[in-house]
């Protein structure tokens, strides 16, 4: 196995008391994952792709559950703004439903993968800059942290890298189709941001 793999958001033990920093070296380790998926082959490519989907499912679950609800609330325009990146979600998760349903050597699988990094792109840029510098400036230190709190629990549910001896198919499915890591996600985000009221 390769020495190149993303490692995970928490392996650095910053303190992830800001919600936006938080989520924007998620969206680095995103981008880092299509790499890895793109640059390799075989078992290393289905792992680099499995790792991808579980980092995106969660990541978008998170958002969905604590940035988009704080857009709507305090954003001018929230509603509009939250609508338009469930719009770019809808799409990608149509992509990348595609994608998880092709193998990995597929000679159609590199072009589509290519198709839904641009558009996960430009949702993310869409994202940095109508909600997340709105969130930074609206939002006071408590609130940042709390808002991390919740994402942290959901990156709780899909490292970016998996443990050593873990990385069989038999695992890849005790751990759930991606729907059913999203339904666990939200749980997981919920009891976080309600433990801070």
């Amino acid at each position: 196995m390769s020495e190149t793999h993303t490692p995970a958001a928490g392996d650095d033990n910053a303190v992830d008391d800001d919600v936006v920093s938080l989520l924007m070296r998620q969206h680095g380790d995103i981008r880092n994952l299509f790499d890895e998926v793109e640059q390799s082959e075989g078992d290393e490519r289905r792992d680099a792709f499995r790792r991808l989907v579980r980092l995106l499912a969660v990541h978008e679950t998170a958002e969905e559950e604590v940035v988009h609800p704080f857009a709507r609330r305090s954003l001018p325009g929230g509603e509009q703004v939250v609508a338009d990146r469930l719009a770019e979600e809808r799409a990608a998760k149509e992509t990348l439903a595609t994608l998880d349903d092709m193998d990995t050597d597929d000679p159609k699988f590199l072009p589509r993968l290519l198709a839904l990094r641009a558009d996960v792109q430009a949702h993310a840029r869409a994202e940095e800059r109508y909600e997340f510098i709105h969130i930074r400036r609206g939002a006071d230190a408590a609130k940042l942290a709390s808002m991390a709190r919740g994402v942290k629990a959901a990156e709780a549910m899909a490292p970016t890298r998996p443990h050593p001896g873990v990385e069989s198919a038999a695992t890849h499915m005790a751990l759930g189709p991606v729907t059913a890591l999203m339904d666990r996600t939200k749980d997981a985000v919920r009891k976080a941001m309600g433990a801070d009221g």
